[in-house]
């Protein structure tokens, strides 16, 4: 039996999926949650450290660390607030970054993550 065009179409449409909703445009964020003087110089200084280091000009050790993804903002905060106690213990040696990521990008089934736009079944 031949099918349609849209019977073609609705049989390709992912079924686990009870809704989806547009994401916020960047531009709308930065209106929303405009930069801090101090949030572009952490920033700054960071990417600046991280340099310096992938250039030998700094003997320490870069650590990425962070959780799979976020998906409680409180407890990040949180996290983000213990490590950065212990990276300005460690700064001699270590330039810690916080990983922080929205969604699990290595999921593929089920939940996948705060940054998702759909809602699974």
């Amino acid at each position: 039996m031949a099918l349609t065009f849209r019977e073609a179409l609705a049989r390709l449409e992912d079924r686990r999926v009870k809704a989806t909703r547009p994401l916020i445009p960047p531009q709308i964020l930065q209106e929303d949650l405009p930069l801090t003087l101090a949030a572009a110089q952490t920033v700054i200084e960071g990417r600046r450290a991280a340099e310096n280091i992938l250039k030998s000009n700094d003997d320490r050790l870069i650590v990425v660390v962070g959780p799979c993804s976020v998906h409680n903002i409180e407890s990040a905060l949180e996290y983000a607030k213990l490590l950065r106690a212990y990276a300005e213990e460690a700064k001699d040696d270590l330039h810690i970054v916080m990983r922080v990521y929205f969604e699990k990008p290595r999921t593929t089934v089920g939940w996948t993550g705060k940054g998702s736009s759909t809602t699974p079944t």
